[in-house]
């Protein structure tokens, strides 16, 4: 049953995240053409980036809402749940017309495919790697709990190797038909997922506390009640990692593409580059926590992410292609340690019975006011210095460190555990 869950949680994750980060690719490189009035280019892009935003906006909302029903129905039925709300959200996109076409319409239409794709979204992530902390044994949580992140990264490699493939076409036919190819096939992976999850069997875990303790009646209130500085430093703790993933994912895309004039095609290989790095260094860096601490792991990991910001920059700034893939490969390894050792990390912080509404709250609520808002806050610092990217590394860093002190503050979680319930600690 490990073994299937296993297989159901990281493709799961794979095909959903595919359609969320896909709409985080082509927000940089298409949807700003097409779904905005023409003219001022850096408007449009600020206006699809805002779009972008809307869609982390309501993720704490889903986490809330998907979270509340996951520590009281259980786990497995919200995931097949938030797979085929992000799944379908994410075909319909593809056959939205543009603004050419419907005008305001079109970026309304956008705009609430977003909303139900963050949705589900909002609780997908956090209840694929709890769920596999939960089946674990004790020994090894950190390094199942990094499976789904590294499936997510590959959800997120797809993507952008999807539209890497349908960027080969000539400009015209990739700006009229070709970038709705990727949306579109979402239907079918979405129904892979689906066939997958529906045959796995509910966490042991939550059917143990459930017999023995019953369900809490509301879980979000019990945490704000019970741990509510748990649940505040888990939510500052998960700040430093969005802002690591969409800086340099959406934000520096654009950067690279408009500021700097790097072709599509080179921007698009170096952003499989990030996500196969990341990918790669999940699951070892969950065994790490394993074995010292996810804590010093999490954290060592975001205080590297602060230091590599201006190198990161620089690095793009020389507009050689060798540099720019190699900035963003490290980029991407220093993420993956970062999301790889923070799925088991947050997985300790709660008991089961909130677990599923700790995990994604913390990470939810840090996503729409760190990650939703990165491209758009780091577009506008960028146009304020002139097209310098100095204020872009110093939002970075600060925000880095602070997440960093956070989970330094996490005093008595060691090598992780103590929340868990007796007999079931490492």
């Amino acid at each position: 049953m490990l073994t299937r869950v296993v297989l159901a949680t990281t493709i799961g994750t794979a095909l959903e995240w595919y359609g969320f980060i896909l709409f985080s690719t082509m927000s940089a490189l298409v949807l700003n053409r097409l779904f905005f009035p023409p003219g001022d280019p850096v408007a449009a892009t600020l206006a699809s980036f805002a779009t972008f935003a809307v869609g982390f906006a309501v993720r704490p909302l889903g986490a809330l809402v998907i979270g509340h029903y996951g520590d009281r129905l259980g786990r497995r039925r919200m995931l097949v749940i938030t797979l085929v709300t992000v799944g379908l959200a994410s075909a319909l996109m593809g056959a939205l017309p543009t603004y050419a076409t419907a005008g305001a319409w079109a970026p309304a239409l956008l705009v609430v495919l977003r909303m139900i794709q963050g949705f589900g979204a909002g609780a997908e992530y956090a209840g694929a790697s709890l769920t596999l902390a939960e089946f674990a044994t004790p020994e090894q949580r950190g390094r199942y709990a990094a499976i789904p992140p590294a499936g997510a990264a590959l959800g997120a490699l797809l993507s952008a190797g999807a539209v890497a493939a349908v960027s080969t076409l000539p400009p015209d036919d990739f700006l009229d038909w070709g970038w709705r190819i990727p949306f579109l096939v979402t239907i079918l992976v979405t129904a892979t997922g689906f066939y997958i999850r529906v045959r796995v069997a509910e966490s042991p875990a939550f059917e143990k506390a459930k017999r023995e303790h019953g369900v809490a009646r509301a879980p979000a209130v019990e945490l704000a009640r019970r741990a509510p500085r748990t649940l505040f430093l888990g939510m500052v703790s998960s700040v430093g990692p969005n802002v690591a993933a969409y800086i340099p994912v959406v934000f520096a895309l654009a950067y690279l593409t408009e500021q700097l004039g790097v072709s599509r095609t080179d921007t698009l290989v170096g952003a499989l580059i990030y996500f196969a790095c990341s990918a790669v260094v999940m699951p070892p860096a969950g065994a790490l926590g394993d074995a010292v601490g996810r804590r010093i792991v999490f954290g060592g990991a975001m205080v590297c992410a602060a230091a590599f910001a201006f190198p990161f920059f620089w690095l793009l700034d020389t507009k050689e292609v060798g540099w720019v893939w190699f900035a963003f490969g490290l980029s991407g390894m220093l993420l993956g340690v970062q999301l790889g050792a923070q799925a088991g990390f947050l997985a300790d912080l709660f008991t089961t019975r909130t677990r599923f509404s700790g995990v994604a709250l913390s990470r939810e609520v840090a996503a729409a006011l760190a990650g939703g808002t990165a491209p758009l806050i780091a577009t506008a610092l960028l146009e304020a210095a002139g097209g310098e990217p100095w204020p872009v590394v110093l939002y970075m860093s600060v925000l880095l460190l602070v997440s960093a002190l956070a989970v330094a503050l996490m005093h008595g979680f060691g090598r992780a555990g103590h929340r868990w319930e007796a007999g079931a600690r490492p």
